[in-house]
């Protein structure tokens, strides 16, 4: 049977704002579950603190998954922030930037019971203060496609172009503070190379925008889901 999925939100977002894109890959035959997340949430972790809350949200999701459909392996799709939290989740060093306390997991090393992680419109880098601390653990801990039992598929969209005049002014913003300069294309929110990572197999798809609140296609568009889970690897479960 082929792997089931878990998806895990982007910042900020809830479990319903990814309601087509599960059912779109439930329809391709792939069983799929959201992360249970509201947007209150997310609420301990702004300013950049610790992410850990959804972490541990998030290893709860994927154990019921692997009991459910009793498989070794699933396929995490992480949007947005989404993807590099994810990316902490599949390691092995202790996640401590923001300190530990007693009887709480810190390291999950998730790389074993994942088969394909898919990151769609995720910052993988940034220049934002508030987040530095969290993104620095991941680069310098995990950097690129860092374990090789892992296929690693990073997806970029390519909406807008970013410039200093009405209408491309966010965009212009987002890039700058997310990737370091602000005339070059993205989702809207992330600019290509930002979405990318070295050693992954990295993609771009074109006039696709970051969000379900976008004014055109997002990654969870139905005919947009089609073109980036036809490349999931090893789908076919043991």
């Amino acid at each position: 049977m082929p792997l089931p999925s878990v998806i895990l939100p982007g910042y900020l977002a809830g479990a319903i704002d990814y309601q087509q894109m599960q059912q779109t890959l439930v329809e391709m035959g792939l069983p799929t579950v959201t992360v249970p997340l509201r947007k209150r949430d997310w609420f301990p972790t702004l300013g950049g603190r610790s992410i850990l809350p959804i972490l541990e949200r998030l290893d709860q999701t994927v154990q019921q998954v692997r009991q459910q459909y009793g498989v070794e392996r699933i396929n995490l799709i992480g949007h947005s922030a989404g993807g590099w939290i994810a990316r902490i989740y599949l390691g092995e060093k202790l996640y401590d930037v923001h300190g530990m306390v007693d009887e709480r997991i810190y390291a999950w090393s998730a790389h074993r019971y994942v088969a394909n992680l898919v990151t769609l419109g995720t910052p993988q880098t940034s220049y934002e203060r508030w987040t530095l601390k969290n993104l620095n653990f991941v680069n310098l801990t995990y950097p690129g496609a860092f374990y090789p039992t892992v296929h690693y598929l990073c997806v970029a969209g390519k909406a807008v172009f970013g410039a200093r005049r009405p209408g491309s002014w966010l965009a212009y913003s987002s890039y700058q503070m997310t990737g370091g300069r602000g005339d070059c294309w993205g989702d809207g929110i992330t600019p290509i190379a930002a979405a990318h990572l070295d050693g992954a197999e990295n993609i771009t798809l074109e006039n696709v925008w970051h969000s379900p609140r976008s004014p055109g296609d997002w990654y969870g568009t139905p005919k947009v889901v089609h073109q980036w889970a036809s490349l999931l690897r090893n789908s076919e479960a043991d």
